[in-house]
């Protein structure tokens, strides 16, 4: 019988009975803050960060395996638009929809919506495509690797370097799907009507190779052919993006499926920004690299910067997944901000958070000419006034209109 704790998202800490060696795996992984308690033997304080999902820790001498189940702040339908959106901003997210049925908690719905979505893109059967193959054989297929033959074979006949292509269902996209679906069924708490609809899928996909964990995954483009697995594949992906099991002190075993909300949160807000500047002249850049001194040994990467035609920086923000306090946003992002505005020659600088008691403030620097915007999104707002509130930010940030 497994132990289960449940924690919210950024809650205070609270006092759990767990053995020593599991407290001290938790404090090694870093996915929640654990501290033996001073006044009560054998407890452990837990305080959850930013980190959201589920995390087991099992091994030789627990008797039963501890899990950790960590519930974000925003509602589970909410996070999936956060996710979805992020993902495939033009896909089928944009309103928010996403199937999650009865379920509240996030791993089950996660798996849940990634099922129902691999299912719709094995309806009308595998998808089949061209792959290119080298490989030893007996006899010429396809084309002769003559330098691999010579280096290989030092000009024996056979076995012969060959490359062809193949018209085979064990494609990528395929691989990806099947590499999800075995990495849902090694998951402990994938609800039992969802498990067994994925070990149909698995037999589905039987003839199709899951890709080894440490291996990347193969690429895929979307087209007109693949058009119907795409929302599956992205799905996918955040499934796979995740970390993978490993090793704790102590011999014990850390399986976990976590969704970063501070990367969430910015892959949404980046996004949400790129695509409120299609049908403009401006162009934007992800994380691109800049410095801050003349002879560029200090570097900084703003999380999203607006370019003019003519590619000089127009306007620059930053994505802080962090609630206001009664004392008001931290001071170092004020500082950051600061150093981008400077570094990049621009008069003003935006800061967009989760939440906050208000809408908006503005600070100008002494001695600087530089105004610094501090933006809050409500990520309770149905996703179609969320979406408007970003296209309120861009809209200041390239125009200067106020929000």
């Amino acid at each position: 019988m497994s132990t289960s704790i449940d924690l919210v998202e950024h809650a205070p800490a609270t006092g759990h009975v767990l053995p020593d060696a599991v407290g001290r795996a938790l404090a090694a992984s870093r996915i929640v803050d654990a501290s033996p308690d001073p006044y009560v033997s054998g407890s452990w304080r837990l305080r959850a960060g930013s980190k959201v999902g589920a995390v087991t820790v099992d091994g030789p001498g627990l008797g039963a395996p501890v899990t950790v189940r960590i519930t974000p702040k925003v509602p589970i339908a909410r996070l999936f638009f956060l996710l979805g959106y992020s993902l495939d901003p033009r896909g089928g997210w944009r309103d928010g929809q996403v199937d999650v049925a009865e379920h509240r908690d996030l791993l089950p719905a996660l798996a849940h919506a990634v099922e129902r979505q691999i299912d719709r893109a094995l309806r009308q059967g595998l998808l089949q495509g061209y792959r290119e193959t080298e490989e030893s054989a007996l006899v010429v297929r396809g084309r002769i690797r003559e330098t691999d033959q010579i280096r290989r074979r030092f000009g024996a006949p056979l076995p012969v370097e060959v490359t062809y292509s193949e018209f085979t269902t064990d494609i990528a996209e395929n691989r990806v799907l099947r590499t999800a679906v075995e990495r849902l069924l090694r998951l402990p708490g994938v609800p039992r009507d969802v498990r067994r609809r994925l070990l149909h899928h698995r037999l589905r996909l039987a003839d199709v190779t899951p890709v080894v964990r440490g291996q990347l995954l193969p690429a895929w483009q979307p087209s007109r052919l693949n058009a119907r697995y795409q929302h599956a594949l992205h799905l996918a992906r955040a499934v796979l993006d995740d970390a993978s099991p490993e090793h704790a002190p102590g011999g014990l075993r850390i399986d976990s499926f976590l969704f970063n909300m501070n990367k969430l949160f910015e892959d949404f807000v980046t996004v949400a920004l790129q695509e409120s500047l299609r049908g403009t002249d401006l162009g934007c850049g992800l994380q691109d690299s800049h410095h801050l001194d003349e002879a560029a040994a200090i570097r900084m990467q703003p999380d999203f910067v607006i370019y003019q035609p003519d590619h000089t920086p127009l306007a620059v923000a930053d994505a802080k997944y962090k609630a206001e306090k009664r004392a008001g946003y931290p001071d170092a992002d004020l500082y950051q901000m600061l150093a981008y505005c400077t570094a990049l020659g621009l008069p003003e600088g935006h800061l967009v958070y989760a939440k906050g008691n208000e809408p908006h403030a503005a600070h100008r620097v002494r001695n600087a000419g530089v105004v610094i915007h501090q933006h809050a999104l409500d990520l309770d707002q149905e996703p179609a006034a969320l979406l408007a509130d970003i296209a309120s930010v861009s809209r200041h940030m390239h125009t200067g209109l106020s929000v």
